[in-house]
């Protein structure tokens, strides 16, 4: 399974994929990071995709997902992820990261995608320990992934070093 999952350092919003996941907030209207980041690069398709969304169904709840066009990103959508902000642990954090990570790639295999692409979900402005959070990744993607036949592939898309070295260290392991 592990063939199935690398990392690479860069921009997320440059990876040849199917669709890639946006670390949003829970009002999907875009901010700093990589959320402010795949807005920019989107266009403003992706903001009025978001507020569609939101007028729906209401902001976007920690551990959950939603799925838009990706406007002038050249992939088949962006799924944009809410991961919990980083309370000490005692919130039940490390559950709500992994039901982020699950939301995500049950939305691209139901959507027949066969290529993702993830930022370290949370470990910007929400706060979440890096270490902890990749452990959460790819734990949760490895499992998905063993059994299930899509997505064929996953890439972890860090911007940093310190997150391209926590990853590709613990992929070494699997």
């Amino acid at each position: 399974m592990s063939e199935r999952m690398s990392v690479i350092q860069g921009d997320i919003t440059r990876v040849e994929v199917d669709v890639i996941v946006n670390a949003a907030n829970s009002s999907l209207m875009g901010g700093g990071g990589v959320d402010g980041a795949i807005h920019r690069a989107a266009g403003p398709a992706i903001l009025e995709a978001c507020k569609v969304i939101v007028r729906q169904q209401g902001e976007c709840a920690p551990g959950h997902a939603v799925i838009t066009e990706a406007g002038n990103i050249p992939v088949k959508a962006v799924i944009h992820a809410v991961g919990p902000v980083w309370q000490g642990g005692e919130k039940h954090e490390a559950q709500l990261l992994e039901q982020t990570y699950r939301n995500c790639l049950d939305l691209a295999a139901a959507n027949g995608y066969r290529t993702i692409a993830f930022p370290a979900i949370s470990t910007g402005a929400y706060g979440y320990p890096k270490d902890e959070a990749a452990k959460i990744a790819i734990d949760t993607v490895y499992r998905y992934i063993g059994l299930r036949p899509l997505p064929e592939q996953v890439i972890f898309v860090c911007f940093d070093d310190e997150n391209t070295q926590i990853y590709q260290q613990l992929l070494a392991q699997l």
